[in-house]
């Protein structure tokens, strides 16, 4: 009988749970109730807004890929499109895509009104009509805090202003979402 060395034996309970493992890491399974490793548990994709003045975008998921660009506001609403561990894969209002990583996010809602809009503005309403009385009208690019949505109308808030905004004329919100 040729002897093995000792580190390529292995007992029948060994070589099982290997097989297991294997086959359920070929599978895609997880054990039950274990949330996927490197992701919030949160829906992706979703809104969320900027934690600090300055925050690096980065081409990919690590401090090692080049950073595209720089964020210099707090506040702005981005969408979440992806995540992979701490790092998420964000796209802002103009449509630019890249990686942050997920402590320089927040969950608080905020919103752009209708940053796509050019010379025109976005009457804010004292109820969520669209008859309702008109007491400012608000510049493309506004950023305000999303106090509520109803899937029509939002009701902002920001700097000498609170009011309502038609939901389809915000980014930071989706069509027909509710927050509240």
């Amino acid at each position: 009988m040729r002897k093995m060395p000792l580190h390529l034996m292995r007992s029948p309970l060994a070589v099982a749970l290997a097989l297991a493992l294997s086959v359920t890491s070929l599978l895609g399974a997880s054990p039950a109730g274990a949330a996927e490793e490197g992701t919030s548990g949160l829906p992706v994709p979703r809104f969320v807004s900027l934690k600090a003045d300055t925050v690096n975008v980065r081409n990919g998921p690590n401090k090692d890929h080049d950073v595209s660009w720089v964020f210099t506001r707090a506040g702005l609403p981005v969408e979440v499109t992806a995540e992979f561990g701490t790092w998420r894969r964000i796209r802002d209002s103009d449509g630019s895509e890249g990686w942050v990583y997920h402590s320089m996010l927040s969950l608080r809602r905020t919103a752009l009104v209708a940053p796509w809009l050019k010379g025109e503005t976005v009457p804010l309403r004292d109820s969520p009509n669209p008859d309702a009385r008109v007491v400012a009208r608000l510049e493309p690019k506004v950023l305000a805090g999303v106090k509520a949505c109803d899937g029509k109308f939002c009701r902002l808030i920001g700097e000498g202003f609170d009011g309502y905004v038609p939901q389809s004329q915000l980014f930071g919100v989706y069509p027909n979402e509710k927050v509240e």
